[in-house]
């Protein structure tokens, strides 16, 4: 889960080490662009469960300002992304795999 690559990759290190580390930089980059790149087809098929991301809509645009606006992006404030809002992310997108999981498995009790 691209969550979980984030927090491990800036694990035990600062903002200075993480605005100097081109590779953890690049890699957590594309890892929220391909967050926002699931969480925007999530709203663009299911609306009702994008709504239960919070935010949702402001995720996606942090994925096109990475994606489209590079030369905008401000590493502090991937920084605090990082450490504020991706722990509430990663904790609300594992509830909705545990809730599709136990659908799943409901429901395939039922067929047999």
């Amino acid at each position: 889960m691209a969550c979980e690559f984030i927090l491990s990759s800036v694990s035990g290190i600062t903002l200075d080490e993480y605005k100097t580390n081109l590779s953890v930089r690049y890699s957590v980059e594309s890892c929220f662009e391909i967050a926002g790149e699931a969480i925007g087809r999530i709203a663009k098929f299911d609306p009702e469960t994008a709504a239960r991301i919070g935010d949702y809509p402001r995720i996606i645009s942090f994925r096109n300002v990475l994606v489209h606006g590079y030369d905008l992006v401000d590493q502090k404030v991937v920084w605090e992304v990082i450490r504020e809002h991706l722990p509430v992310l990663k904790k609300q997108v594992e509830e909705l795999l545990i809730e599709a999981d136990i659908k799943s498995t409901s429901s395939d009790d039922t067929t047999a």
